[in-house]
């Protein structure tokens, strides 16, 4: 019997759902099945999942009319987990070959309901290739060192950690706990993060590598698209939204980290992109959302 279950989305990444296939297939642990959930792809991206599901019984395939957003195409490969563990993987990055056998490796031994890997970024270079980058600071403090049965009281710098694919989970804390990918929104990961942190009796930390994320040479992934209007609105409401979360759980440690992260990292190109963005609603959303932050730190 397989232990775990990853659900692949995908929407229109044909250029890269074979090598993120290619990768699940590459795990050092097999005990493992998949749930490829085709967000109504317009490109070969289902043609590619079904030929790897034809190819390979591990694999089953969703698929969606229309395209219903990552965050519904994620619940729906969740309805169809019936393994002890589940985990995920969007289509266009690349687990690393020990990933399974490391995050499942941790729990089995911990009992923890949850365990967080260390990601890189996968950027593409000057001849068309992509080469994965170093850890970078902020995921090294939320997984680096090991920690093993730990909890946001004793690890705040945790909560820097917010994404989905770098996690690997019992079931059975999803269904205690009523976990769901929030629907029509983008950066679903930011509050599923923070409510898992916050709901866990106990979680693992490694500092191996287990997930490559792509950033798309053609600027088409969600998080190179911020200078967007409609997307700014979504990315700001998702990191208030996380800290909302903290704060209201009583964590004042993870949320004096999260605020200075954020701080940090997500508003200086913001700034940048406000300074120079024709629409002045732009600014005006990024100074209050800063607004609010300070508000925080009082």
């Amino acid at each position: 019997m397989s232990a775990i279950t990853i659900v692949v989305p995908g929407y229109d990444v044909a250029e890269y759902a074979a090598e993120a296939l290619d990768s699940l297939r590459a795990q050092t642990r097999a005990d493992w099945t998949a749930v490829l959930v085709d967000d109504g792809s317009t490109d070969d991206t289902g043609a590619i999942f079904a030929a790897v599901a034809d190819a390979d019984p591990r694999f089953r395939v969703v698929t969606h009319a229309h395209q219903r957003g990552l965050g519904a195409a994620r619940n729906a490969g969740l309805d169809l987990v019936e393994t002890p563990f589940l985990g995920f993987l969007d289509a266009d990055d690349l687990l690393t070959p020990i990933a399974l056998e490391t995050l499942l490796g941790t729990l089995e031994g911990s009992g923890s309901d949850f365990a967080a890997g260390a990601y890189v970024r996968l950027r593409p270079d000057d001849e068309g290739h992509y080469r994965p980058g170093v850890v970078q600071s902020w995921v090294a403090a939320a997984t680096d060192p090991a920690r093993v049965a730990t909890t946001l009281e004793a690890h705040p710098a945790a909560s820097g950690n917010i994404v989905a694919w770098s996690k690997v989970s019992r079931t059975d804390f999803w269904q205690r706990t009523g976990l769901r990918f929030p629907e029509g929104r983008l950066y679903e990961d930011q509050v599923v993060a923070q409510l898992m942190y916050t709901r866990a009796r106990a979680f693992d930390v490694v500092p191996e590598v287990v997930v490559h994320w792509r950033q798309r040479a053609d600027g088409s992934s969600i998080t190179q698209r911020t200078a967007r209007l409609d997307v700014l609105t979504d990315y700001l409401e998702a990191l208030r939204a996380g800290i909302g979360i903290l704060d209201a759980a009583g964590h004042t440690a993870a949320v004096a980290e999260r605020v200075r992260l954020v701080r940090a990292m997500d508003l200086p190109p913001l700034r940048e992109i406000a300074h120079s963005h024709p629409d002045d609603a732009y600014r005006q959303a990024v100074e209050a959302f800063e607004r609010g932050l300070a508000a925080l730190s009082r």
